[in-house]
């Protein structure tokens, strides 16, 4: 009888499967979001897949720790209601996230910096860039019921019994219907399901800079980067920042010119390969993050088939998959956000800025949002008491 498969292996497929099923949807619906052309969101999916993998592999085998790497959903999120005048332009924005990342890593004060805004408000303003696609699964239920409502019950039914399947289940659903749909209406073209890398030179622009990049860098780094260390310290690792920054950067800023946003530490999965399920023995959980790596080099050899066969959904159906996806995140936001009754009026303001979809100087509403988000703490927040002398 063949051996069975080992601990490790097993939490290493299981995370890749996760974290590749739970997102891949909002990935592709914030690059088309920024201008990107269905080729150029496969090709972004196949760097995302190929760069995270890579980063994985090397990370976990150079620390012998169980790290994760991941691509930014809080980030395509932010993308999939943001603008950009041109898809060279959100090509640029990715880029100069790259290299802000391997600044944080070179230039601890950067990191300083960032920590300098109350976590609160990065919380906030993540939960008011998720409200709009959070809001998609609502209409499109009432649109294409006999289509959004039998992946709704999958997600509802796994969320109850087993929460870890719930969204990679609801996707799998969500293919299996647009392939009968596909497959109905005369398949999907050949040629895309080849995956291929599409250069797109990027352009630099003010819009880019602070209304693009600074959001993604800010987003990716307070909920994808400093929660990933934080799980990894829970289960008693201390994973090299510098390092980490320094693999993350870098592979944003190589995958950035073929499509892809941002790479970072995984947050929410990170937990499936550095828990004691991959392994009793902490010293081998790291195998199971090698395994993951290797899993989503794997994944990128497909990732141009899933994105070919989405491309042929009717409208609006995959962006309600993607923001089903997104109401746990939804929720561990405004929870965070609201924690504590003194924050809430800045936080509040913050939201309701970055749900209006203002832009003022051809600038997005996520800036704007925290610029007026930390006006309101400077003005209203409750100062200490002194006390007396």
């Amino acid at each position: 009888m063949p051996a069975a498969p080992s601990s490790t292996t097993v939490a290493g497929l299981v995370t890749a499967l996760v974290g590749f099923l739970s997102s891949f949807a909002v990935v592709l619906t914030g690059l088309r979001a920024v201008g990107a052309t269905p080729g150029q969101a496969a090709s972004g999916l196949v760097v995302l897949s190929m760069a995270m993998g890579v980063a994985t592999v090397l990370l976990a085998q150079r620390t012998r720790m169980p790290i994760t790497v991941a691509w930014s959903t809080p980030g395509a999120a932010l993308l999939a209601t943001a603008s950009a005048p041109s898809w060279e332009v959100a090509v640029g924005a990715f880029v100069l996230v790259g290299a802000l990342v391997l600044l944080t890593a070179a230039w601890p004060r950067l990191g300083s910096a960032i920590g300098a805004i109350p976590p609160v408000l990065a919380q906030a303003m993540l939960a008011g860039v998720l409200v709009p696609l959070c809001l998609q699964p609502v209409r499109s239920a009432l649109e294409m019921p006999w289509l959004v409502v039998p992946v709704v019950l999958v997600w509802a039914v796994l969320l109850r019994f087993s929460p870890r399947w719930a969204v990679p289940a609801a996707f799998a659903v969500t293919l299996g219907i647009i392939g009968w749909l596909a497959w109905r209406d005369g398949g999907v073209d050949a040629a895309a399901l080849v995956p291929v890398l599409e250069w797109t030179t990027p352009a630099l622009g003010s819009t880019a800079v602070i209304g693009l990049a600074l959001p993604l860098f800010l987003v990716t780094m307070a909920s994808q980067n400093v929660p990933g260390m934080a799980v990894l310290a829970a289960y008693g690792y201390r994973a090299p920042w510098r390092s980490a920054m320094a693999v993350t950067g870098a592979g944003t800023l190589l995958g950035a010119p073929f499509g892809g946003h941002a790479i970072n530490l995984a947050a929410i999965s990170a937990a499936l390969a550095a828990g004691p399920e991959a392994d009793p023995d902490p010293s081998r959980r790291y195998l199971a993050a090698r395994t993951a790596g290797l899993t989503y080099v794997g994944f990128a050899l497909v990732s141009a088939a899933v994105a070919a066969l989405v491309v042929t959904a009717p409208a609006g159906f995959v962006a309600a998959a993607a923001g089903l996806a997104l109401w746990p995140v939804l929720a561990a936001s405004l929870s965070g956000a609201l924690a504590r009754p003194e924050d809430r009026i800045p936080v509040v303001a913050t939201i309701l800025v970055a749900i209006s979809g203002v832009t003022v100087g051809g600038i997005g509403s996520a800036f704007w949002s925290l610029v007026v988000g930390l006006a309101f703490w400077a003005w209203y927040r409750p100062q200490p008491a002194v006390a007396p002398a």
